[in-house]
């Protein structure tokens, strides 16, 4: 492969790659809960009725709902070269907040601060990258 083609370690987004391979481990641990509690109760498919399932699922699928795009996002901007302090604390707040969603949604069917606290910390961090995104664009 010529060499113009292979990005150079320096332009790697080394936080991006921290911060997704948290949430990657976030979304394996979400996901083999749901099998869990799939095989306790013995549902092969959906959720059988059963609540915690029910919420084991959508906070699994919540979770992908928002990870991939906010991650992007600060992959973009890390790519395009703006601080390491904000590409942390969006990537920070991004894993928080998933985690406390995930924590809040699967303990209890009512609201709950963790569920609060995590979604507040996950929009916090998808607005922050989106509107940093399109300011970084119209200023380059």
């Amino acid at each position: 492969m010529p060499d113009a083609l292979v990005p150079s370690l320096a332009a790697l987004p080394q936080w991006t790659l921290l911060y997704g391979g948290l949430n990657g481990l976030l979304s394996f641990v979400l996901a083999f809960r749901v099998s869990q509690l799939r095989m306790k109760s013995n549902v092969i498919f959906g959720d059988g009725g059963d609540g915690a399932i029910q919420r084991a699922i959508r906070a699994h699928a919540n979770n992908v709902e928002y990870v991939p795009l906010t991650l992007v996002l600060i992959g973009l901007l890390e790519i395009a070269g703006q601080p390491a302090w904000a590409i942390n604390a969006m990537g920070a707040a991004l894993f928080i907040g998933r985690a406390l969603h995930a924590i809040g949604l699967t303990s209890t069917e009512d609201s709950s601060p963790p569920r609060f606290y995590g979604i507040l910390l996950t929009w916090a961090a998808l607005v922050a990258a989106a509107l940093w995104c399109i300011v970084a664009a119209l200023t380059l």
